[in-house]
């Protein structure tokens, strides 16, 4: 039975469903409210510099080739992709850093140095991150969270101790150097909740960075976006942008349409890829399935103040990514998780892609990102943002050992207004819904509504959780749903 399908939003779950939906034969058409398509993961151009304005990070390439390969396709078909090495660099002092390199042998070597002995701890630690990727890939993120019994496995029984211990404690109970704890800790960020709040379990994200490695697509990451956007147009879905959506239409417990700019837009099934809370909105309040208390009570991913910047030189002693942990790492998460203020000393996080990537700025000139992780919600000003800046850029400055204030030819920022803006993001969050214990699979936000009939959800605040791939395993999961509840034979 062919549906007529409307979805909100064309972030990258909203893309993945919109093509899986039409390859089973449905007719699909994206409603997205900004002028391009892609959600969070967009672009800025400017005075011949490129920026991703969203993710910049390309990990666990295995489930881009999957996604791809269900259509017959592989990545390389839409764009060229590069392992960094190196992968990334993390400063702890002035001229004081370590280099993660594109092996585990090399890295290895990198950790023997800080601390003896702990290639072999390294060694170990990794494998068992590994045995856990190949257990989330296999048997657990590509679940819909319909039932806990979907947690159940020979192998996920094995692992139960590690849903109940927390990545701090393995971490810090295997390695003694606190440089290479922070290390060890940094992928956890990816999953927006403290080391100390996130099931072991997850270390299997230590093997996407050290075992699978760092990617760059040539050009950048939207050139995932342009590429799911050409599949889903050559599958025969319609994009459809600058049109927001104001309101669900329900009729009898049924969705059975969108309102977008004052037209009314009939549909079989509404698929929303757009933030879930916002989406709830769209809804009268009887047809809504959590209370403000609820969302409130969430642990959220953060959110972020990011700065693109255009250098009319290029920067030294930086790679394409770049971590500053020269501050107090607990201190920097106690203002984002526990008592949500701005940080004093921000941890921050810059990204150089022209180093790699000649498109992304001019001869000689050179396309900076710099980002500080913030708790959502805060207020956002101009003037902070004008302070923040200032800080990082002199610590910035002293840490690598050059003066650039006065090589800006220009810069733009991005916060927690924007991410409300732009994206309807609940509080300005940057990515999601932390992936906590209590947070996980069955736990988290329903892809199918419990209130209205034939309404779905998919993104990062629902099944599997926050990054670019856990959506892209969204959106199949979401349009899985649609098609076992409306097209069984």
């Amino acid at each position: 039975m062919k549906l007529k399908i409307n979805i909100i939003g064309s972030g990258f779950s909203a893309l993945a469903a919109s093509c899986y939906l039409a390859k089973s034969g449905h007719d699909v058409t994206i409603f997205e409210k900004n002028k391009t398509v892609g959600g969070r993961a967009r672009q800025l151009i400017r005075e011949g510099f490129t920026f991703d304005i969203g993710p910049t990070w390309y990990w666990m390439p295995d489930v881009f080739e999957r996604f791809f390969a269900d259509f017959n396709k592989v990545p390389a078909d839409y764009y060229k992709l590069e392992k960094l090495n190196p992968a990334y660099s993390v400063y702890f002092g002035k001229n004081d850093y370590i280099t993660i390199e594109d092996t585990l042998e090399k890295i290895k070597t990198a950790f023997e140095k800080e601390e003896k002995g702990s290639s072999l701890i390294l060694q170990k630690f990794i494998d068992n991150a590994q045995s856990n990727y190949k257990i989330a890939i296999t048997d657990l993120v590509y679940k819909p969270g319909e039932s806990p019994l979907e947690l159940v496995t020979p192998k996920t029984i094995k692992k139960l101790n590690q849903f109940f211990s927390t990545i701090k404690r393995d971490v810090r109970k295997a390695f003694k150097n606190k440089k290479l704890v922070q290390i060890l800790e940094f992928p956890v960020l990816f999953l927006g909740a403290k080391p100390s709040n996130t099931p072991s379990f997850y270390n299997f994200m230590n093997y996407a960075d050290f075992g699978l490695g760092t990617f760059h697509p040539k050009k950048g990451m939207y050139q995932v976006v342009l590429a799911m956007k050409a599949l889903a147009e050559e599958l025969g879905v319609t994009i459809k942008t600058q049109n927001p959506v104001d309101k669900i239409i329900v009729n009898n417990g049924k969705a059975i349409g969108i309102v977008s700019n004052g037209e009314k837009h009939f549909a079989d099934i509404i698929l929303s890829g757009a933030d879930y809370h916002h989406t709830e909105t769209l809804l009268d309040k009887v047809y809504r399935q959590y209370s403000p208390s609820y969302w409130e009570k969430k642990i959220f991913a953060p959110s972020s103040l990011l700065f693109y910047v255009g250098f009319n030189k290029k920067i030294k002693n930086v790679n394409h990514h770049t971590l500053f942990f020269d501050v107090d790492f607990d201190a920097h998460a106690e203002a984002i998780y526990d008592n949500p203020e701005w940080p004093e000393k921000p941890l921050f996080y810059a990204s150089f892609p022209s180093i790699t990537d000649s498109h992304a700025a001019p001869k000689d000139n050179e396309a900076g990102i710099f980002l500080i992780p913030l708790a959502p919600g805060l207020n956002d000003t101009e003037e902070l943002r004008e302070t923040y800046f200032k800080k990082i850029i002199t610590r910035f400055e002293e840490l690598t050992s050059q003066d650039v204030k006065n090589n800006i030819k220009f810069k733009e920022s991005f916060c927690v207004n924007n991410f409300i803006k732009d994206y309807n993001s609940y509080k300005g969050n940057a990515y999601g819904m932390a992936n906590t214990l209590l947070q996980t699979a069955f736990l988290r936000p329903k892809l199918k509504s419990k209130k209205v009939n034939n309404l779905y959800f998919t993104g990062q605040l629902t099944v599997p959780g926050p990054g670019v791939p856990p959506s892209l395993i969204s959106g199949k999961l979401a349009a899985d749903l649609i098609i076992k509840y409306h097209c069984a034979s």
